[in-house]
């Protein structure tokens, strides 16, 4: 069975019955009804009509006792084909106990006419199901245009939502008076760690690709809560104190609220839950010695992780205001003497290996 129901002028009603007088007097009700019968005087052949029609027929009216195959054998093959399940099915049998009925409609069926046929219910019975079939059909069209509206919305907001995100990360190198190639290599360097764990079986399942294009989005506002820092303390040329140091931390909690009050009472999508993980979670440390919550292992989100291992990374081999870039090589002896301390090791093992990639790294060879 290989063909899907069209919309055609021209209606087709498959019957099946192996008695060939009951088929001759549903074919004349059929073609006086405006409609064509196809006829079938065994399972068998209903099926083999079926894979050779062009459009599938619009209604099938079986016989229930049938030599070989019997119609419910029949109705329930029809159900359990994705191409046929749509097409209703109506029994036409003596057999009218409420046993045989509700076994009928357990199986799929929508309606049972009885013999001996009479004219006025037969064709009452045709319209009724062919006018439910329309309305189904139009009303499955209605929700397919709905969905791709909402599906255009959805993307709409989701791409200002990035936009105005942006918009604020870029804020945050512009107050800090960074060069301008952090928040870009943070976005291209998430990703590549991210599709480098792809190819782990540790990270297989989780490293989605939706994951890794939510991550590259995402990653770019992990600094968000810096806007809240004081310039004297975000902008201070030299090394912090013990208070100043204090104060800076908090930026990680305040980003996280920052982006949740911006989007309370909004349904959240990826791109909004992640940001605010990475936003509140990419100091945490593996050990559990970082802040804010002092989260350890797999308790911190694998955003989370992913952004902490690219961001030191960058701040390490980049020029700051307040420091020189350190040697990739020294940097990388640091990466690796933090694995399973600061940094998820399984991620570090990843890094290792595909770092190379990452963008920024010339400039400190």
């Amino acid at each position: 069975m290989g063909k899907k129901l069209q919309n055609n002028d021209e209606v087709k009603i498959l019957v099946v019955d192996d008695v060939e007088v009951n088929l001759i007097i549903l074919e004349e009700i059929i073609k006086n009804m405006g409609y064509q019968p196809l006829l079938a005087q065994s399972v068998k052949e209903a099926l083999k009509i079926i894979e050779d029609s062009e459009v599938l027929p619009r209604i099938v009216l079986s016989d229930i006792s049938m030599p070989d195959i019997d119609g419910y054998t029949f109705c329930s093959m029809l159900k359990k084909d994705s191409y046929t399940k749509d097409i209703p099915v109506i029994f036409i049998s003596a057999m009218d106990s409420a046993s045989d009925l509700s076994k009928g409609f357990a199986l799929g069926a929508v309606d049972y006419i009885s013999k001996p046929f009479e004219k006025t219910e037969v064709e009452m019975r045709i319209s009724t199901h062919l006018k439910i079939y329309s309305m189904q059909k139009e009303l499955e069209e209605n929700n397919r245009q709905l969905r791709i509206v909402v599906a255009r919305q959805m993307e709409k907001l989701r791409i200002e939502q990035k936009n105005e995100m942006t918009a604020m990360a870029r804020l945050v190198e512009s107050k800090e008076n960074m060069p301008g190639t952090h928040y870009k290599n943070m976005l291209y360097n998430c990703r590549i760690l991210a599709e480098g764990m792809q190819l782990s079986p540790k990270f297989e399942d989780e490293v989605t690709d939706d994951f890794v294009d939510t991550i590259e989005s995402s990653s770019g506002l992990h600094d968000i809560g810096k806007l809240m820092i004081p310039d004297h303390i975000l902008l201070k040329d030299g090394p912090l104190n013990e208070e100043e140091h204090k104060i800076m931390s908090t930026h990680a909690e305040l980003g996280a609220k920052m982006l949740s009050d911006i989007y309370d009472g909004i349904k959240k999508n990826d791109f909004i839950e992640m940001a605010i993980d990475i936003a509140g979670y990419h100091h945490e440390c593996w050990d559990g010695s970082g802040y804010p919550k002092g989260l350890k292992g797999q308790e911190i989100p694998l955003s989370a992780r992913i952004v902490k291992v690219v961001d030191v990374f960058d701040a390490m081999i980049g020029k700051r205001r307040y420091k020189e870039p350190v040697p990739l090589e020294q940097t990388l002896e640091y990466m690796q003497s933090k694995s399973g301390t600061y940094f998820d090791p399984d991620i570090i093992r990843v890094f290792m290996r595909i770092y190379r990639n990452f963008s920024g790294i010339d400039s400190a060879k």
